[in-house]
């Protein structure tokens, strides 16, 4: 919902707040070509504009609530709301409050939250909240019983005064917060298709770095759902960076798969993983990505245990990120649910034949490599050779 005659979007960031105005301005350019992209992957009209600390978007009213959707999207964006723009004047303020209510308000309990960002204004936000309520309750006390609420109001008239102008809004749709894409460095992301390697691909994102999506086949134990099912959550991805090449690196690991499942009992799944981290290695050095993401969560599965990551992670000279470390298997469902992988996710790819009777849960490095297959390593460096990229 929306003020009449709303033509603007309000956005809000947080973390660039912190930085040095270098540093800001780096990353705010990111923010505003991000914004431009995703607007215009959705086709929403708005033009983009760059103010320090509130980027606008300028639109029509009936483009409004999807440029706010849109740009609630954009990785670094904390908030959005679609506003109506007037003079920074108390009076000003108090009329558009009134017509919003005149128009907007139906009933119950509501509330004004309002800030002041320039203190040289001669009234201050408790003003605004205290003047503006009552110009709303003057304006609806004929045709309602209105009822003021400021802990938990049925509607939120909301006002942020800043030197230039006051913005009157309603909505305050959520953005996911963190920095804007592209102001850090690139990173390998593994990718199986499951629940658990979108969502740590995407908190990646969020802080600010593009992935390189990398998909090993797994030949007989995989098969074409298990493929497509990582391609599509890539897809799903890639509505968040319409500007960033997204292409999935498919690598034919079929062969060694099969010979792990065939000669090693207790511990085929770390060498699978230290044989997929050698993979993202390689392909990372072609790209100068700085590092590995995965998806995985401590104790999650039989090869995640502590003394395991500790074991598989030696495979590589490359940092190994993992955003889900601690996580609740519950929290990662949500999360993939809320950012549109997880449909995707659970399409049944029958992979799990893949998995040993007897897990090892309390690895050691010397022991398993005396039962991997030597050429582990050159094998993994062959397979990523032979990648095949992807176009989404």
């Amino acid at each position: 919902m929306h003020p009449p005659g709303a033509d603007t979007v309000l956005v809000r960031h947080g973390d660039l707040n912190t930085k040095s105005n270098t540093v800001k301005r780096y990353m705010l350019d990111f923010l505003l070509e991000n914004l431009e992209a995703v607007l215009a992957d959705r086709s929403v009209a708005g033009d983009v504009e760059g103010n320090w600390n509130r980027p606008l978007i300028h639109t029509t009213e009936d483009a409004v609530e999807a440029a706010a959707a849109a740009a609630a999207d954009v990785f670094g964006v904390v908030s959005t709301s679609p506003a109506i723009v007037v003079e920074a004047d108390l009076e000003t303020i108090c009329d558009a409050l009134a017509e919003t209510a005149n128009a907007r308000y139906d009933g119950g309990s509501f509330a004004v939250d309002a800030t002041r960002a320039d203190k040289r204004l001669p009234f201050t936000s408790e003003d605004v909240a205290r003047q503006g309520g009552t110009a709303i309750w003057e304006a609806i006390q004929d045709d309602f019983a209105p009822e003021v609420d400021l802990e938990n109001p049925d509607l939120t008239f909301g006002v942020e005064v800043r030197d230039e102008a006051a913005y009157v809004y309603l909505d305050r749709l959520e953005g996911p917060g963190g920095l804007p894409l592209r102001s850090q460095a690139p990173m390998v992301a593994l990718v199986s298709g499951g629940i658990d390697s979108p969502v740590a691909a995407y908190e990646m994102m969020r802080r600010g770095s593009p992935v390189i999506p990398v998909y090993v086949s797994l030949g007989d134990y995989g098969g074409p759902d298990h493929e497509a099912r990582a391609i599509e959550t890539i897809r799903s991805l890639s509505r968040y960076a319409p500007n960033v090449d997204l292409s999935v690196y498919r690598v034919p690991g079929g062969e060694t798969v099969s010979l792990l499942a065939e000669t090693m009992e207790e511990g085929r799944m770390l060498s699978l993983r230290r044989f997929f981290y050698r993979i993202a290695e390689q392909i990372a050095e072609e790209h100068d990505a700085s590092g590995i993401v995965t998806g995985e969560a401590i104790g999650q599965k039989s090869s995640q245990t502590a003394q395991n990551v500790g074991v598989t992670s030696r495979a590589t000279r490359l940092p190994i990120h993992r955003p889900l470390l601690t996580r609740d298997k519950q929290e990662i469902v949500a999360q993939a649910r809320e950012i549109g992988t997880y449909r995707d996710s659970t399409i049944n790819a029958g992979c799990n034949r893949i998995a040993p009777d007897r897990a090892e849960t309390n690895a050691l490095l010397e022991r398993l490599l005396e039962v991997e297959p030597d050429d582990l390593f050159e094998r993994a460096e062959a397979a990523a050779a032979n990648a095949e990229r992807i176009e989404l």
